[in-house]
């Protein structure tokens, strides 16, 4: 016997996704099997790991603990969604590459993610601060000092993209 499938729409970067899923699939296996977003990654599966991190409405979720159905409605936003419009790398992208943050890689879209939403919060942290923003998110290489570096680093280009050109912040 197969599973009941349920129709529903996902709003994934700014675009909308009818899926059929079961009700038990986790947001995270849609993201990466049926729609193919694969820059999310799948770590522990417990939601300890922190690299399946994705923006849900702006606030970062763990989405190996989270089922696809309970995301229909919401903006979701993966890694593939965090470059600008033009194709150019986003400030917390940018950062982590001019501040050597990734090492493998693999934790860096739930980084990346976290980042994202923790600078929306708090556009100016202290190093101690960018500390406990990336708190819940484990690097196996052990790269904090570079990815707290990043988190500065990524928090002053956002702030620049917000300053009106030739004008003050």
């Amino acid at each position: 016997m197969s599973e009941k499938q349920h129709e529903i729409r996902l709003t994934v970067n700014g675009t909308d996704h009818d899926v059929a899923v079961p009700a038990r699939r986790l947001l995270s296996d849609a993201l990466r099997h049926d729609l193919g977003l694969t820059g999310t990654h799948v770590g522990c599966e417990h939601g300890v790991c922190g690299a399946c991190t994705v923006l849900v409405d702006g606030q970062p979720m763990r989405s190996c603990l989270m089922f696809a159905v309970t995301a229909a409605g919401h903006d979701i936003t993966t890694v593939e969604g965090l470059a600008r419009p033009d194709g150019e790398l986003g400030p917390v992208q940018q950062a982590f590459r001019e501040c050597h943050g990734l090492q493998c890689g693999f934790c860096t879209p739930g980084f990346l993610t976290t980042i994202t939403a923790g600078i929306a919060e708090n556009p100016e942290p202290t190093e101690d601060e960018a500390r406990d923003m990336i708190a819940g998110n484990l690097c196996r290489c052990t790269g904090y000092q570079n990815i707290v570096k990043a988190v500065c680093r990524a928090a002053e280009l956002a702030r620049d993209d917000r300053t009106p050109e030739g004008g003050a912040a």
